[in-house]
């Protein structure tokens, strides 16, 4: 743990100390996001901070590199490599979304490109495990259309919930912290080589935005934009991909829960993958209304951010309910791993908590129909307006 303990803490002094130079650079470039009435910000903010996150992951890797503790991992491996140079390729995609505005199969087309390097260099699935069924090792024509596709939702997933301060990074280091506890766990039990580059990933990844966290936390003084949701976004998609996806081993004692390892990133990062979900769902119910909006390109405030402020909740308590959510998802996934009980109720918790998420937050995925409320106001004739002929009382 020493030695990611230090990669940690190079990721988190290094992203808090490029924010800094981000942040005057995108305000000498003009990146800045104005406000709308789609955004929740009250003043124009410096955006792209993610091209910070990403000198800062690059420095991280860098250290990692030359530590002892890393060394099969850089050598005896093309997983850091394609890391890299997938992270380069989606980066820079987010940013030109950040200076100008791309379409989304633009945005879909470079995410499938990144995708495609991770696989070329390695970092893939190679088993899949369906539920109540066992694992299934994939076939060469299904390995790179999973990755492809997990790269996309993952990163669109993240981008989705970027849509409060610091709520993104908040959740991406909860959820990475929480993720390199597991992959860890499974590394020192034998069941992760030595050269897998998930622990790292995570334990970068979660530094990283921690350092970022206090330049983002409301009121914002740097978005991360498209270019930190969409790296964050193929960070977390590559760390979770080479440890659920690389070994067929069950774990926590004699026998893991329900179906992981494949399972546990859909639990941990259950908050922006509902939300994806339901806002794929709205936004398809709007299409078929026939408004024109376009499903992956349209904008809205009805996700689970948006709702928990119109419930009531400020700017910081909305983020903090959801920081709250990913915490108690991640403890819940983490208790059997390490005492060893409690695998049993797991899945009937997890159902728990997302009922209640949905009952509590009631997102909508239709908007509302209008009805009556549609109608003109009746008129309410005044007493003192001058009568009409024979309109008077009296009138048979």
């Amino acid at each position: 743990m020493a030695g990611y303990a230090v990669i940690l803490a190079v990721a988190a002094i290094s992203s808090w100390c490029f924010t800094f130079i981000g942040r005057r650079v995108a305000v000498r470039c003009g990146l800045i996001e104005a406000m709308s009435d789609r955004k929740v910000h009250e003043r124009p903010t410096p955006t792209a901070g993610g091209a910070a996150m990403y000198v800062a992951f690059l420095l991280a890797m860098a250290v990692a590199s030359v530590m002892g503790q890393f060394h099969d991992m850089f050598q005896r491996s093309t997983e850091p490599l394609g890391v890299v140079l997938g992270a380069t390729a989606i980066l820079a995609v987010g940013l030109l979304d950040d200076v100008r505005d791309v379409s989304a199969p633009a945005k879909v087309a470079g995410q499938v490109f990144a995708g495609s390097i991770l696989y070329l260099f390695g970092v893939t699935m190679i088993y899949f495990q369906v539920p109540f069924a066992g694992f299934v090792s994939l076939s060469a024509d299904l390995e790179p259309l999973l990755t492809v596709a997990w790269v996309c939702l993952i990163s669109n997933a993240v981008n989705l919930i970027d849509g409060l301060d610091g709520l993104a990074a908040g959740i991406v280091a909860i959820a990475a912290g929480a993720f390199f506890l597991y992959s860890h766990k499974l590394s020192g039990a034998g069941l992760l080589p030595s050269e897998s580059v998930g622990p790292l990933l995570a334990v970068i990844c979660c530094g990283i935005c921690l350092g970022f966290l206090p330049h983002n936390v409301h009121r914002a003084k740097i978005f991360m934009g498209d270019t930190g949701a969409l790296f964050l976004g193929l960070l977390m998609a590559s760390s979770t991909m080479v440890v659920g996806g690389h070994t067929s081993d069950t774990f926590s004692g004699q026998k893991f829960f329900f179906f992981a390892p494949v399972f546990i990133p859909f639990v941990i990062l259950g908050v922006p993958m509902l939300d994806t979900g339901f806002a794929i769902v709205r936004r398809t119910v709007k299409r078929a209304r026939g408004d024109g909006t376009r499903v992956l390109e349209a904008g809205d405030k009805q996700h689970l951010h948006h709702r928990l402020m119109e419930m009531g909740h400020g700017h910081r308590r909305a983020v903090f309910i959801l920081w709250a959510w990913t915490t108690i998802l991640s403890v819940l996934v983490l208790y059997p791993i390490y005492f060893k009980k409690g695998n049993a109720v797991i899945p009937v918790g997890i159902a728990a908590l997302g009922v209640a998420l949905f009952t509590i937050l009631h997102p909508r995925l239709r908007p509302p129909d209008g009805g009556e409320t549609d109608r003109p106001p009746l008129a309410v004739p005044d007493p003192a307006a001058p009568q009409p002929a024979g309109a008077g009382p009296g009138r048979a």
